[in-house]
């Protein structure tokens, strides 16, 4: 018999958030994944309440990751956040369990560096908030750059923004920090709006997770709160399921097509600024510096969701 695949070591860095939190439990869901910490930044809500979140999340499981709180805003612009879109505790919706501990004290930055370091060429990091804590740990820790596997992120978008006409959220948060991300070297696969506005959490998509016990009635609650925000602007049957795309990459890269683009951050001060400009036909001549996502199998996704949260 063939041995057992090996789990993967994940980092999920995120600002839970709604979709941030289905996103930590199909990574825990996974034994494909070794979730080795959860590490939080601002972005949907303060970073006390993103904090939280996750423990709030794993608390739910009985999950006892290791939680690291971040950074607390971006490198050089204003914070934004989002309670518009998610409330404002970020997980408006359904009844979630109190945190029974508390969160670590070493700052997400240097957790990164720590995993990284001692699992050289192994880490690959799901960040789905803005990036400042990845762009932290490639400044505190440059040696880091060439033993990181992969980063696979939930941001940008290969053409409009949700925040400006632009930008996506998670981008203009911190253009700064994604622009060091994006020059680092290191691999990165993106998942932007163009890929995650395929997979709309509709009432039919949603009524599984109901006979699933407790998680599953979370689950379909957070995402019944998440549609009504977009149902009010963009008129749709339900919100699209950002975040967990980036786990559902590393157990089905199957259900994507992503193509290899030179991406540029704009981190001017104008109406564009946080845009990721995506050279989807090569009219730069620069090298492919990201894998970019651009089809989604949706319904494969969330076949695959309602498996993984059946384990739970």
């Amino acid at each position: 018999m063939p041995a057992p695949a090996v789990p993967r070591p994940v980092i999920l860095d995120g600002d839970p958030g709604h979709d941030d939190a289905i996103n930590i439990l199909l990574a825990h869901a996974a034994p494909e994944l070794e979730v080795l910490g959860v590490s939080t930044t601002y972005g949907n809500v303060g970073l006390e309440r993103t904090t939280r979140n996750a423990l709030v999340t794993l608390e739910l499981i009985g999950s006892r990751t290791p939680v690291y709180p971040g950074a607390d805003r971006p490198l050089l612009v204003p914070r934004l956040s989002a309670e518009s879109v998610h409330g404002q505790t970020g997980l408006d919706g359904p009844l979630l369990p109190a945190p029974s501990r508390a969160a670590e004290h070493l700052h997400a930055a240097l957790f990164m560096a720590q995993a990284i370091r001692e699992r050289p060429h192994q880490v690959t990091l799901l960040p789905t908030g803005p990036l400042t804590n990845v762009a932290l740990a490639l400044r505190l820790a440059p040696d880091i750059a060439p033993l990181i596997r992969e980063i696979v992120w939930m941001g940008g978008s290969l053409d409009v923004g949700n925040w400006t006409p632009a930008a996506e959220f998670n981008a203009l948060c911190d253009p700064h920090a994604a622009a060091i991300v994006f020059g680092s070297g290191v691999p990165i696969t993106m998942f932007g709006l163009n890929a995650t506005h395929q997979a709309i959490a509709t009432p039919e998509r949603i009524a599984p997770f109901r006979a699933l016990g407790r998680t599953g009635e979370v689950v379909a609650g957070l995402l019944e709160f998440f549609a009504e925000h977009h149902r009010e602007r963009y008129g749709w049957n339900g919100g699209p399921l950002h975040d967990p795309l980036t786990s559902a990459y590393l157990l089905a890269p199957q259900l994507f097509e992503v193509r290899p683009m030179y991406v540029e951050i704009d981190t001017t001060s104008g109406p564009s600024a946080g845009r990721t400009n995506c050279d989807q036909w090569q009219v730069t001549g620069q090298q492919p510096n990201a894998n970019v996502a651009v089809t989604v199998d949706a319904d494969g996704f969330y076949a695959l969701l309602t498996e993984r949260m059946a384990r739970l």
